[in-house]
């Protein structure tokens, strides 16, 4: 079988830390690493390591009630944003007011995907 990708580079498509949800790099050698840090590696140890000998899946997320009602304000925020675009649309708003709304969603987004 031969490869369409230019010698050097990585046919494997990107992928997530199984820790933070952020882009890993791919070197395109050896094994495809799961975290994109040490610390996140570190972290997802520890969680496992908690959860040894309990009835709580593997994959379950944990969190604290403060975690949690920080995370639904963060998840607010981004609907609210996104209302905000869809209530100016419907009132036909300039292209610049749009073009700062959809910041402060990507904004409020970006914020509720580093959760962890």
């Amino acid at each position: 079988m031969t490869s369409l990708a230019p010698p050097g580079t990585s046919r494997r498509r990107p992928h997530a830390c199984r820790w933070c949800g952020r882009e890993v790099a791919d070197s395109g050698l050896g094994r495809r690493r799961q975290y994109c840090r040490q610390s996140c590696r570190q972290r997802a140890y520890e969680q496992r390591a908690q959860i040894k000998g309990t009835a709580v899946p593997p994959d379950a997320v944990v969190l604290s009630a403060d975690e949690a009602a920080e995370l639904k304000d963060r998840v607010y925020q981004v609907r609210c944003a996104a209302e905000d675009i869809a209530t100016a649309l419907e009132e036909g708003a300039e292209a610049d007011e749009l073009r700062d709304l959809c910041a402060s969603l990507m904004a409020a987004a970006k914020a509720a995907d580093g959760w962890r």
